[in-house]
């Protein structure tokens, strides 16, 4: 018989990610921030492989990369509203983790199933950072997916590359409700 955690599931049930621009200061300690990143650490890993890190881009940091990202739009040919859009986490930004997806070669973990553990890190960090009472946003954009920005930015190797940014803060105003999905209209049951 299951053993089953209420307050675990009512928590997933009602989770809700705060927009980034809502998010300020103060921000987790390397000493509050560690729990949250070990939380993360224990993702579902087909192999033991670990095919991610984490890079912690504190507040100072962020000018730089944000300037970076100017540069890199401004080379690709982008409009100043993409670049302004691409930029502005980090002109915004006072703690983010950066998943890294670090794609190391196995003959029997192909490289999407790497991909997929990535990616539940990136939800296990954000989920483990509202769970301690932070709030916490996952973001993407165009500089998450440029090579340019990637190595520029963050020293990132070839066989690296950024699954997201999650943001962590203090909420300032409570996030809006938003549609959830129907789940009877996304569930097949298969029963033969």
């Amino acid at each position: 018989m299951p053993t089953p955690n209420p307050a675990a599931l009512e928590f997933l049930l009602t989770r809700r990610s705060r927009p980034a621009k809502t998010l300020s200061t103060p921000v987790p300690t390397a000493q509050e921030l560690t729990p949250i990143l070990q939380a993360a650490a224990r993702t579902p890993d087909h192999g033991k492989l670990e095919p991610w890190r984490f890079i912690v881009i504190e507040k100072p940091a962020m000018p730089r990369l944000g300037d970076i990202v100017q540069q890199r739009g401004q080379a690709l040919g982008l409009d100043a509203e993409q670049i302004t859009k691409g930029r502005g986490q980090f002109d915004q930004g006072h703690l983010a983790v950066a998943v890294i997806e670090v794609h190391k070669p196995s003959e029997k973990i192909p490289a999407l199933e790497q991909t997929y553990s990535t990616g539940a890190v990136c939800l296990a960090l954000l989920n483990a950072a509202l769970a301690s009472g932070w709030g916490a946003n996952w973001l993407s954009g165009w500089p998450s997916h440029d090579r340019g920005f990637m190595q520029d930015a963050l020293g990132l190797q070839p066989h690296e590359r950024i699954a997201g940014f999650i943001h962590i803060g203090t909420e300032t105003a409570p996030p809006p409700e938003r549609p959830r999905p129907v789940i009877e209209a996304l569930t097949t049951w298969v029963k033969k």
